[in-house]
């Protein structure tokens, strides 16, 4: 069973900087994609930014410039470093993976966790 769980989320201050983690967990050997999706209060889910398993990456034309997506494949992690946060930027943050294999089988579906808030306020 392959869950993923994030952490990081807070309250920040306009112009300040959060760090999310997320981690997967499972008997996983691979993970083609994982990124972060974000869904603000009354809006619908959007790409925030997503890594491939060859270090490819798109990033949502709001944060260029300001989020920068990692992952450690050993660890099956991804993370995502928000700078110059913006008022605009909060909303829950969702960890997203497609296309895990795990014990030689490979799943083309994607996984979601459950969230993570973040608020920027002053």
């Amino acid at each position: 069973q392959v869950q993923l769980v994030e952490s990081g989320g807070g309250l920040v201050q306009p112009g300040g900087s959060l760090r999310l983690s997320c981690a997967a967990s499972g008997s996983i050997s691979m993970i083609n994609v994982m990124g972060w999706y974000r869904q603000g209060a009354g809006e619908e889910r959007e790409l925030v930014a997503i890594m491939t398993r060859t270090g490819s990456t798109n990033y949502a034309d709001s944060v260029k410039d300001r989020f920068t997506i990692s992952r450690d494949y050993t660890k099956n992690t991804v993370n995502l470093q928000m700078n110059s946060l913006k008022p605009e930027d909060t909303a829950v943050y969702y960890c997203n993976a497609v296309g895990i294999t795990t014990m030689s089988v490979f799943d083309a579906g994607q996984y979601w966790g459950k969230g993570t808030l973040v608020t920027v306020s002053s």
